[in-house]
């Protein structure tokens, strides 16, 4: 097996013809300049070193050390650097100081895991294929290198920072997988020499009929081959080497039976691929992003006339500048995606992009400061409790729903959707400045009735969206907690909101609330992301729909609503049950959701999954929070189901597996409306061993194939394949494919 970090720790040849010196000895050199900011930086270290000093590196919390060159970097080939200390937690990027853009930022366990102070590492960062993705850095005016610590700050000691004109890597086979009925997958690096190829399907030599080399999806600085072999995979042994040593083994498993049925099959909302904030019209194209949310905790405080947000108590309530949300709404609807626009409701926006409600001047016993503006602090004293809170207008305005009508009412470009704010019934701690009083039942949902109302009659078409949730917590009760529920008759909070919604639409002869809004985040701990923590992280998707599934975390516990089976969350038939006995004809919003692992294999495993599940359990409408990454594992995830313009399918078809194991696979069948265009979804969820499925139903033919993951790892790849109805269908471990049936 050979690891994706391989790439980046050893370069097998390097051919230096004019490499640039950053750091030796004592200094930086040719003209480097040192534009650190929260960092102590030593140039003659002496606690380890490889020649006469190292530069040894003190950082604070998210400061960095920051370099900066006297000319653009871009046509140099990578750097090369050496780095000691105890696995330091930081991150690296490049930067334009003349446009402020930067490359994606990269954790140092990207490039290795095993760093300590004991002794140098040798890093060498090729710019034509930077981790996780592989991406090339591609064109910019880069001329400033980044080294940032992460939240607990970082000690370590670099030395021998060279950027490096060429890097010469020899030809490697880096994978080759089964997949399909008789393709090897094949990933690789250099010029690779496939006549040294050798197939063994149970013992027996298997020739090789066809060899295609296609170029991959977003990377170009990697191939990837498919091999088509004479024979169809069998249950059996198959291995597969190369002359140099090189080998590949797996068993490929009995089959696991089951059926498609196109003709069973019922309409997919198309609103389940939304995400929060896309980056622009290209990334929505790209991943074929359906709907656009503009929401999140700083939106609770958008100034409308002026563009202003405030971070509340995700970075020291400091005010900002914001999207323009007219301007926002136009282009992602000229990008042929439907908008979700969040409507304040609290009594307070933003007043400007520089204030802060916690000075140090008049709150000096802080417990923490912003590292980039040292007289804004976080509103809470060393034990956690709140200082009394600021005067708003501090940082704010006045808001009320006369302003709310004039801003939607101005507003050039309609959305689709109005989220009546975000996460209000934790307000009293993600705005402790603005609203310091917990927020109950009542105010929740007179803010509710308030603010949609201005919504639909400032526009008229509009779909209201709310409460929008935080958690599973907060669907039974308030932040006031059990004396609140009391006074509501012990009733949970949702189920009382929507009778109380039903019974105000029923009484003004008027539907307001279109959307129950939750947003889902798992409740178990993957933090240590080790083989267990993955594994747990892909059989979480059963939460979402599986009434036999008991939660592995603190939800399996003491029953603290009056809900059926309180330990089994089975998030959507439960929700949708909810609706239908106390507002039939609501639709069910999942406004924000996540797989906790964004830059993970796995995270976009689970991705695909929960895409999946959203279309077979008839969610009505779903985005992801926040922006994935298009080359990383969540956009792999869209990618798979609608990358540029070739979709999953409208219909969602019957798909049966007796003999189903959702710890290890998910599967998902689509089709159009005339069901005659088959599309399957798998996700092998088991990090060993390929899954060999057989589907009655599903069309002999050629297939679009699509795929990521194994050990190829994160990128994209596609194909076209051919498939017999008696065929084995493989799929590699740790791996999610697409196929839709070609005409």
């Amino acid at each position: 097996m050979f690891p994706w970090s391989t790439l980046f720790l050893l370069a097998l040849a390097h051919l230096v013809r004019a490499d640039q010196v950053i750091f030796s000895d004592d200094s930086l050199s040719n003209g480097w300049q040192d534009w650190s900011w929260g960092s102590t930086i030593d140039y003659a270290a002496t606690n380890i070193k490889e020649d006469a000093s190292s530069l040894s590196v003190v950082s604070t919390a998210y400061s960095a050390l920051s370099l900066k060159a006297p000319a653009t970097i871009g046509n140099f080939a990578g750097l090369r650097f050496d780095i000691a200390g105890d696995n330091p937690p930081i991150q690296f990027y490049i930067q334009s100081t003349t446009d402020n853009s930067q490359s994606p930022t990269i954790p140092l366990t990207a490039f290795s895991k095993t760093v300590n102070s004991s002794a140098f590492t040798s890093v060498l960062v090729d710019f034509s294929q930077l981790p996780p993705t592989g991406a090339p850095l591609g064109a910019g005016t880069w001329d400033r290198i980044n080294f940032q610590a992460l939240g607990d700050g970082a000690t370590y000691n670099l030395d021998n920072l060279v950027l490096v004109d060429s890097i010469v890597i020899a030809p490697k086979f880096l994978s080759a997988e089964p997949i399909g009925a008789n393709v090897i997958a094949v990933t690789g690096q250099g010029a690779i020499d496939f006549t040294t190829l050798q197939v063994k399907l149970n013992g027996k030599p298997v020739a090789v009929k066809n060899i295609q080399t296609v170029p991959t999806v977003d990377i170009s600085s990697k191939t990837i081959t498919y091999l088509t072999l004479s024979s169809r995979f069998s249950p059996g042994s198959l291995v597969i080497s190369a002359g140099n040593g090189t080998s590949f083994s797996y068993t490929i498993p009995a089959a696991t039976n089951g059926s498609i049925n196109q003709h069973n099959s019922f309409p997919i909302n198309d609103r389940i691929y939304g995400v929060n904030f896309p980056t622009d019209a290209a990334y929505i194209q790209h991943l074929g992003v359906t709907i656009s949310r503009k929401g999140g905790n700083a939106e609770t405080a958008y100034n409308p006339f002026g563009d202003f947000t405030n971070a509340g108590n995700d970075w020291y309530f400091e005010n900002r500048a914001a999207d323009n949300s007219d301007d926002w709404v136009g282009w992602v609807q000229g990008a042929e995606s439907e908008a979700i626009m969040l409507l304040p409701a609290l009594d307070w926006v933003s007043k400007d992009a520089t204030s802060y409600s916690y000075s140090k001047s008049v709150y000096p016993d802080q417990a923490k400061f912003d590292p980039y503006n040292a007289d804004a602090g976080n509103g809470q004293l060393a034990d956690g409790t709140w200082v009394t809170p600021p005067d708003p207008t501090t940082a704010y305005v006045p808001w009320n729903v006369t302003a709310a009508k004039q801003f939607l009412s101005g507003l050039v470009h309609k959305p689709e959707v109005v989220t009546i704010d975000n996460e209000i019934e934790i307000a009293s701690n993600t705005h402790q400045d603005m609203h310091p009083n917990p927020l109950g039942y009542d105010e929740i949902l007179q803010r509710v009735l308030n603010f949609g109302g201005v919504a639909k009659e400032a526009l008229p078409t509009v779909q209201v969206a709310a409460p929008s949730t935080c958690a599973w917590w907060y669907y039974w009760t308030s932040t006031i907690g059990d004396s609140d529920k009391a006074a509501h008759n012990g009733s949970d909070f949702l189920p009382w909101f929507l009778q109380q919604m039903a019974a105000h639409d029923k009484a003004t002869k008027q539907r307001l609330l279109d959307f129950l809004d939750i947003h889902y985040y798992y409740a178990p701990d993957t933090s240590a992301n080790d083989d267990a923590a993955k594994a747990l992280r892909l059989r979480m998707s059963r939460s979402l729909w599986d009434p036999t599934y008991v939660d592995e975390s603190w939800i399996n516990g003491t029953a603290y609503n009056s809900q059926p089976n309180p330990d089994k969350v089975m998030l959507i038939p439960r929700m949708q049950a909810l609706i239908q006995q106390y507002y039939p004809g609501t639709k069910l919003s999942i406004g924000e959701f996540s797989s906790g692992a964004d830059t993970e294999l796995t995270g976009g495993l689970l991705t695909v999954d929960m895409l999946g599940i959203f279309g077979k359990h008839k969610l009505d409408q779903a985005t992801y929070w926040a922006t994935p990454d298009e080359k990383g594992p969540i956009g792999l995830a869209y990618w798979l189901f609608r990358g540029y313009g070739t979709t999953f399918g409208s219909q969602s078809a019957e798909v049966s597996i007796p003999s189903f194991n959702p710890d290890l696979l998910g599967i998902y069948a689509g089709t159009n409306a005339q069901h005659n265009n088959a599309t399957l979804v798998v996700v092998n969820k088991d990090p060993v061993n390929p899954v060999s499925l057989h589907l009655a139903g599903l069309p002999a033919g050629s297939f679009f194939l699509r795929h990521f993951g194994g050990q190829a790892g994160i990128a994209k790849f596609q194909t076209t394949i051919k498939i017999d109805s008696a065929d084995l269908l493989v799929v590699p471990a740790h791996t999610a494919v697409f196929l839709q049936q070609l005409k």
